[in-house]
This record gives structure tokens, C-alpha cells and sequence, in this order.
């Protein structure tokens, strides 16, 4: 998708955008919200912040109030508690409500939402009150930048998914709003058209400097396309971080398998270490007790000589570029699960030594499920 962006329109774009956007923050504050349909409480004391220029991924479960999030923050509803700001002016709250349209917020619906019997020129048109020659102007370098300059004046139903994303797209930026909201932008695109739609929309937000909250369910392209992720679970909170803080530093065993598959031992914590079938692991700060000890299938190494451990391989999978193996080990009550990469050369039954190294592993407490 990088074709499609061209040097000369990226100048020109950046030069308006230097001229307009100066003055806006474009900060989004959230603090204690809440909300409710009659007695069901979907979201609950949801608290986080979102910097200028950053994009913020709230990732989750189907069902667990993300979708529900961004439209509050939209003002597609009114909040049951708490409050939502704007550049440090308050939007909703229980006593303060300011219109969608008040709000300099840009919406982009899961399925794109595109007027049937507008060109993708007048879709992306639409959210100027007037047409002036500086937003003509705005709109055509933005169709270019996304390649669609040639189908300006296609409908729709002319289109493939992938080009109706980035005219979609192109629609939420061009009133060039203070936050993007995105509900699952990517989810209707098939794999090959979906990397690419990612990047050319990555590189949209970077060069105009937008502040962005994105729905997905998919934790690998939350860690792809994040500055930061917002993991919730059942309408609450459950960590915040960088891809890198979760994926490294999980503080549940929910954070954890949500992001990789997880060999999990049961153990006891004492005095920083958790004892395990497979001997002691450190688990430093961790309080005294149940505690599981999590290894990741491809932080396992796997040899016909040395090893630390013994197993018998149980059954081979092969995934094209990677081998997913799972040995039976003594002392443990389910099979032990070992990502290779490329072919495999082991075979069914066959004893091999296994060796795992201790920094890799991380030690949790069973009761933080």
C-alpha cells in the first residue's frame, strides 16, 4: 500500500495541516465512567487518557463494553457516572452533555456506513457545511494520498472492501476532527487487503498528527498498530500499558493468554519462588500462595542431547512457519505445548531435552485470573 502515497501530496497536506491544526491539543481525558442500560451495568470505573498524536487501541472480547466506550466518547449516548473531556473541557457527565456535533469527534463504523447514493467524492465531502475551494482542495489530496483519486467519482457499490475502507477513511479525516474514533476498521477485510489497509491508515494518522481510539478484538494488531492498549474484560479495566509492557509484564492471568498461548503450571509462591513438577522459578513481588507458572510454547527450546528436562513428543503440527509440538512430561498433568520455527525434524514418541530459560517465564498469582 506504501504505492499509493505520494511525496508531493504529502508536502502539500502536511502544509495545511501545519496552518489549521496548531491550535488544537486534541487530548481525551476519561475518568470514572460508567454507564448502564436499565439494570445492566456494562461499563464500570473506566479511567485512562489519551495524548496528542497518540493511538490508543481498546481491546477486548466481544461483549465487553468497547464498542459501547466509543460511542459514549462520540456522544452517540449519554453517560449513567463519571465524565469524558476534550482538550481539558468537559463533554459528558450525568449534568453535562455536548452534541456529536459539537464535539470535533470523527467516527469510523465497523462497516464503513458510506452513503449509497453519494460518489466517494461527495462521501468524503460530506462533513464540510460548505464547500469551499480550500476543503475541494483538502479532500482531492487525501483521495490521492489513499490512492482513490481515480475513483473519485465511483458509488460505493463500485468499490472493493478494501477501497471502501480507506474511502471511509478518508470521510472521518477530511472535517479534520480533534479525535478519530475507529470500531473495528480493519475486521471486513480480508488478510492479504488488511496489512496494507493498516499501513496506509497508520501512515493517514501520522502524518496528520491525529489523536485516535481503535476498536479491536485482534491482539496482534493492537501490538502492531497501539502507542498504547487498553485491555478490558466484562465493562471493567483490566491493565494499561505499551504492547510491549502487557505482552512482557501481564499483571492476570487474563492480560497473559490474551495476548500469546500459555503453558501453565500450577505451583506455590514462597519467599519469591514459585516451586513447580518442573523445579523453582523466580517470581519476585509476588505475595505467598497458588501461583501459575506461565511459558510461552516458543520460549521452549527443544534438543536431542542436552537439556535441563525430559519429554516424549506426543504429537507434531505443522503451521507452514512454525511447528507447534507437544510433549508429555513426567510430573505434569497436561501436555507440554513447544512452538518450533520452520519444519520439525522430531517424530512422534521420540524422548528429546528440553531446556527453559527462567527470564523468559513469568510467575502470576492464580487468584489474579
Amino acid at each position: 500500500m506504501g504505492g499509493f502515497v505520494k511525496v508531493a501530496v504529502r508536502r502539500k497536506v502536511s502544509n495545511v495541516l501545519d496552518r489549521n491544526d496548531a491550535m488544537m491539543n486534541r487530548q481525551l481525558s476519561i475518568e470514572g465512567l460508567c454507564h448502564s442500560y436499565g439494570e445492566r451495568l456494562v461499563l464500570q470505573d473506566i479511567a485512562f487518557h489519551a495524548e496528542a498524536g497518540e493511538i490508543v487501541c481498546l481491546l477486548g472480547q466481544s461483549g465487553c463494553g468497547k464498542t459501547t466506550l466509543l460511542r459514549l466518547i462520540a456522544g452517540l449516548e449519554r453517560v449513567s457516572g463519571g465524565c469524558i473531556s476534550l482538550d481539558g473541557i468537559k463533554v459528558s457527565s450525568p449534568s453535562v452533555f455536548v452534541p456529536p456535533e459539537r464535539r470535533g469527534v470523527g467516527f469510523m463504523f465497523q462497516d464503513y456506513a458510506l452513503f449509497p447514493h453519494l460518489t466517494v467524492f461527495e462521501n468524503a465531502m460530506f462533513g464540510f457545511q460548505t464547500h469551499t475551494q480550500e476543503a475541494v482542495g483538502w479532500v482531492t489530496d487525501m483521495l490521492a494520498h489513499v490512492g482513490l483519486d481515480a475513483l473519485s467519482g465511483h458509488y460505493p457499490h463500485m468499490l472493493s472492501a478494501g477501497e471502501q475502507q480507506r474511502a471511509a477513511l478518508v470521510r472521518a479525516l477530511a472535517p479534520r476532527p480533534r479525535i478519530l474514533l475507529m470500531d473495528e476498521p480493519f475486521s471486513n477485510l480480508d488478510v492479504g487487503t488488511r496489512d496494507g489497509a493498516r499501513d496506509t491508515t497508520l501512515a493517514l494518522l501520522d502524518e496528520r498528527g491525529s489523536t485516535a481510539v481503535i476498536v479491536t478484538h485482534d491482539p496482534a494488531e493492537a501490538m502492531r498498530i497501539a502507542d498504547r492498549i487498553v485491555l478490558m474484560h466484562a465493562g471493567k479495566l483490566v491493565q494499561i500499558g505499551t504492547p510491549a509492557d502487557i505482552y512482557r509484564r501481564p499483571n492476570s492471568l487474563y492480560a497473559a493468554r490474551y495476548f500469546s498461548d500459555l503453558n501453565e503450571i500450577d505451583g506455590m509462591c514462597k519467599d519469591g519462588e514459585v516451586a513447580t513438577a518442573l523445579g523453582a522459578f523466580p517470581a519476585p513481588g509476588l505475595d505467598s500462595g497458588p501461583a501459575t507458572l506461565c511459558i510461552r510454547p516458543h520460549d521452549i527450546e527443544l534438543s536431542g542431547g542436552d537439556g535441563c528436562w525430559t519429554g516424549r513428543v506426543k504429537s507434531i503440527a505443522f503451521l507452514g512457519e512454525s511447528t507447534l509440538l507437544s510433549l508429555d512430561v513426567d510430573g505434569l498433568a497436561t501436555a507440554l505445548r513447544v512452538k518450533l520455527s520452520g519444519n520439525s525434524e522430531f517424530t512422534h514418541e521420540q524422548s528429546v531435552k528440553f531446556t527453559i530459560h527462567p527470564k523468559s517465564t513469568f510467575c502470576l498469582s492464580t487468584n489474579q485470573s
